[in-house]
């Protein structure tokens, strides 16, 4: 009885509205699924043109250096910071390989940045990658000079050695003006030769001439260490004889600063001034 009453209250369906409603849900279905399909076919179709894009910009020669960049100077290779080391020395360093033909950056440098770094005036090398068009940039970091090496007062600079003792050849000489060295007359050949200094001695001198500049208040011209055992330091007023190197060198440049004063006020020219005893100066004059 309870069955009857519910089916009787239950309200009846509408054929022709449910006919619409059904059409309607399938319309919506197979829009849906065209969009599903525009959808795919366009993410597809970008996928193949990326891919295209890729391949062709890929393959463009501004991706790749010039092959004849390593021996024709141009605007493919850019040299940076170089004073020592002309820029057709490194040339000739990169001469040694070929370039690649592969796109820039996919270039190692690592092995042109050990071959630079051969040339002994060159301490450090760091090599940048551009594209568009492709070329490097080569960045060197040289070695301070601190002593110019001269076989005498008018030769041409033979060499030059820096504060850690490493000797830069005639190949690199003169140096450019901007860079400050002592100058030093050195022996050329045999056991005591210029060649054979250690970072010891280069630090020796420095300290030398350093503390002769202090204690005489001018600039040192150039140290004569040609003879080791006889050494003489030039400053503007007068030649020094320093003698040998040993403990009591320091203690006998510090007479200089009470003999200089006169020396600027005497008549006769002075040879030089001998401080290389122990307790006596000396001014060796010219005859």
């Amino acid at each position: 009885m309870e069955d009857d009453d519910i089916q009787q209250n239950s309200p009846a369906v509408d054929p022709v509205k449910l006919v619409k409603r059904v059409r309607k849900s399938r319309k919506v279905r197979q829009k849906r699924r065209k969009q599903s399909i525009v959808r795919k076919s366009t993410r597809f179709l970008m996928t193949l043109v990326m891919a295209f894009l890729f391949v062709y910009v890929s393959k463009m020669p501004q991706w790749y250096l010039a092959q004849n960049a390593y021996t024709v100077p141009g605007n493919a290779i850019k040299i940076e910071n170089n004073k020592i080391v002309k820029t057709y020395r490194i040339f000739s360093v990169l001469k040694r390989n070929k370039v690649p033909n592969i796109p820039i950056y996919m270039m190692r440098t690592a092995n042109i940045e050990k071959e630079i770094k051969t040339l002994k005036p060159i301490e450090d090398v760091y090599i940048r990658r551009y594209a568009f068009p492709a070329r490097l940039h080569i960045i060197v970091k040289e070695r301070t000079p601190v002593l110019s090496i001269y076989a005498n007062e008018k030769s041409p600079v033979i060499g030059a050695y820096t504060r850690e003792g490493i000797l830069i050849g005639r190949e690199f000489m003169p140096l450019p003006s901007e860079i400050k060295t002592v100058k030093v007359l050195a022996p050329v050949s045999g056991d005591l030769s210029y060649t054979k200094w250690t970072r010891d001695d280069i630090e020796r001198i420095l300290s030398i001439v350093t503390y002769l500049e202090t204690y005489s208040k001018e600039p040192v011209e150039y140290i004569d260490m040609r003879n080791p055992a006889d050494i003489y330091i030039k400053i503007k007023t007068v030649k020094i004889r320093i003698g040998k190197l040993d403990s009591t060198v320091y203690e006998r440049i510090q007479r200089i600063p009470s003999i200089i004063p006169q020396i600027k006020h005497m008549r006769s020219k002075v040879q030089y001034l001998d401080i290389s005893w122990e307790k006596v100066n000396y001014l060796k004059l010219y005859k």
